[in-house]
């Protein structure tokens, strides 16, 4: 046997998560001096300012390690949405908090983890990394989930259910009750895990969110991130809130020193300013309608969203199929993410820009569609 060999059985077919194509990527393909990205779902106003000048002002202490456990940050956050300081814990993106809940709550060989299909893949990742076996149901064919579906998956060995609201690449979010059902339908032993990293996006949260009551159910653990609404994707800042029991054993495992102190003071500095979050929410939502209304017109299927992108389908009368639009558009400059990979080849998934960035979408789209 070779060094080679030696590897844990599960790498040599494991295929890696895919992320959206990079600007400078498709900038020096193609050689264009602007290009507009619409595909990540990230901030259509970049990062706040605020955060911006506590950076700058910071930037000397970058050869400084953290505080262990990022206290600061975890007060700021807890103070933010309301629950304990001791529920709380940061990650390096709110990718490790996933990692964390699957390698300290799944036993490798043992349990099983149950999501719809499709889903975050970097939970199936993560799953398959950690040798838990992985088990999906499709959603409804409107994207809605299909809640008896998903409980059939589960079994005295289901350690993990992991739900997004609202979804990716969809953007639907199921209301309260819904969870609520589900929470208290699911065997005992498993721990319900809601992906929240859209729900900032949405402006009735207590309608489609149990954060706020949380303290009725022990058997909820919940993610948010500070990539989406917050602008700092680049920053790789997110957070769970916990059973207490379970954040002291992530803390107890996650590495040191995972979120840098110039990310912990990105994220105290973001929690503070109210005015780039409210201004990111109206860009969001009017964007949001705009790219609805003029899509619809072209002869796009529009997906109902509730987040900060659109899930769409191309015209039935499109002389060509989502890919190759894509294709087209990123030889205009403008990047979207083909959904192939979701197993949606004639979707696609278009993340909500500011109002110029949208403008030259719509614009480009309609040419190409009446002229190839």
């Amino acid at each position: 046997m070779g060094l080679k060999d030696t590897v844990l059985p599960q790498i040599p077919n494991f295929e890696a998560y895919t992320p959206g194509l990079a600007v400078d990527e498709i900038r020096d393909k193609y050689g264009l001096a602007d290009v507009i990205k619409l595909a990540s779902n990230e901030n259509p106003l970049g990062t706040s300012p605020v955060v911006q000048r506590a950076l700058t002002r910071n930037a000397d202490m970058a050869f400084r390690y953290a505080q262990a456990g990022t206290p600061k940050l975890n007060a700021a956050i807890a103070k933010k949405i309301g629950v304990p300081e001791q529920c709380v814990v940061t990650g390096n993106g709110s990718d490790e908090i996933i990692d964390l809940l699957v390698r300290v709550k799944a036993r490798p060989g043992v349990d099983n983890i149950i999501a719809f299909d499709p889903c975050f893949s970097v939970y199936k990742l993560q799953a398959k990394l950690c040798g838990v076996e992985f088990r999906q149901t499709k959603l409804n064919s409107d994207f809605s989930f299909d809640w008896d579906a998903l409980l059939k998956l589960a079994d005295e060995n289901t350690a993990l259910c992991f739900v997004t609201t609202p979804d990716n690449p969809s953007g639907y979010a199921p209301r309260v009750e819904e969870l609520e059902a589900l929470a208290k339908r699911l065997p005992e032993q498993c721990l319900l895990v809601i992906d929240e990293a859209y729900m900032d996006f949405v402006e009735d949260q207590d309608a489609y969110s149990l954060l706020s009551r949380r303290e009725e159910f022990p058997n909820i653990a919940f993610l948010r991130t500070f990539s989406k609404m917050y602008g700092l994707a680049g920053m790789r800042l997110g957070y769970g809130v916990l059973p207490e029991w379970l954040a002291d054993y992530c803390l107890r495992v996650k590495l040191p020193f995972s979120v840098n102190i110039l990310a912990e003071i990105a994220g105290i500095a973001a929690l503070s300013d109210t005015t780039f979050v409210e201004e990111t929410m109206r860009v969001v939502t009017t964007g949001r309608e705009y790219l609805t209304e003029q899509l619809k017109k072209m002869g796009f299927v529009v997906w109902p969203s509730k987040a900060n992108f659109l899930l769409v389908d191309m015209p039935a009368d499109a002389p060509f199929g989502a890919k190759e639009f894509v294709e087209k558009m990123l030889r205009c400059g403008i990047i979207l993410r083909p959904l192939g990979s979701y197993n949606l080849p004639r979707s696609l998934r278009i993340t909500i820009g500011n109002e110029r960035e949208n403008n030259v979408f719509i614009e480009t789209a309609r040419e190409i569609l009446a002229h190839g």
